[in-house]
């Protein structure tokens, strides 16, 4: 019986992945680092001095990087696992931050930030639970981007409806209307994260508990 043939072609190699310092000096990733770094400095302008104008421009910096990261993590071919855990992050603690500034300064009432809170809460014990069993976070999904989208464009449109400008009543109603429909739409992304932390959850029993047929 003949032997078949040796393949010619050369062993697949996987490349290692790069240390997280190198992770971190690409040009996506820094931008989210200085996101990230923004934070303390939004709450600080918000609270302290209450520099509207400053924080309004922060903010606005911070959604146009968190659009323009993931376009260039695509276009230089720099995607990266330290990047796919900072952007999400950035944008988790700029609406957290963002919520908990306007709560205090009375921009939204209490009972449109506790609902948007709790989803934070409840995504976070399902990261861990999911953690604890051997998963993976819960798979983005669009409806999360794009909560996290329109809330990102509506804290602006909320900061600027202080005072009682002209300016300020034109975006009150688009303020109001963006923040209502991010808000539907993030608890509604929340509760599906919920839901692929229990069917992974259920997938993982019944694969533990089948028994092999004989």
């Amino acid at each position: 019986m003949s032997t078949p043939p040796e393949s010619t072609e050369p062993p697949v190699s996987s490349a290692p992945e790069p240390s997280l310092a190198r992770q971190a000096l690409t040009v996506p990733n820094i931008l989210s680092l200085l996101r990230l770094a923004g934070v303390p400095v939004f709450l600080w302008l918000l609270l302290g001095p209450k520099e509207d104008g400053w924080a309004l421009a922060l903010l606005i910096f911070s959604a146009l990087t968190d659009w323009l990261d993931g376009k260039l993590a695509r276009w230089l071919n720099q995607m990266s696992r330290l990047g796919q855990l900072l952007d999400p992050a950035a944008d988790r603690l700029y609406i957290i931050a963002t919520l908990v500034a306007f709560l205090f300064r009375d921009i939204i009432p209490w009972w449109v930030v506790a609902p948007l809170l709790l989803r934070e809460a409840v995504v976070g014990v399902a990261v861990l639970v999911l953690r604890r069993n051997g998963f993976a976070p819960p798979e983005v999904t669009y409806i999360g981007k794009g909560a996290t989208f329109v809330l990102m464009y509506a804290f602006p449109f909320l900061l600027v409806t202080q005072g009682g400008s002209t300016l300020a009543e034109i975006a009150r109603p688009i303020g109001y209307a963006f923040t209502t429909w991010g808000a539907v739409l993030y608890v509604w992304s929340g509760a599906l994260y919920v839901i692929q932390t229990a069917r992974a959850l259920a997938g993982d029993r019944v694969d533990r508990g089948a028994v092999p047929s004989s």
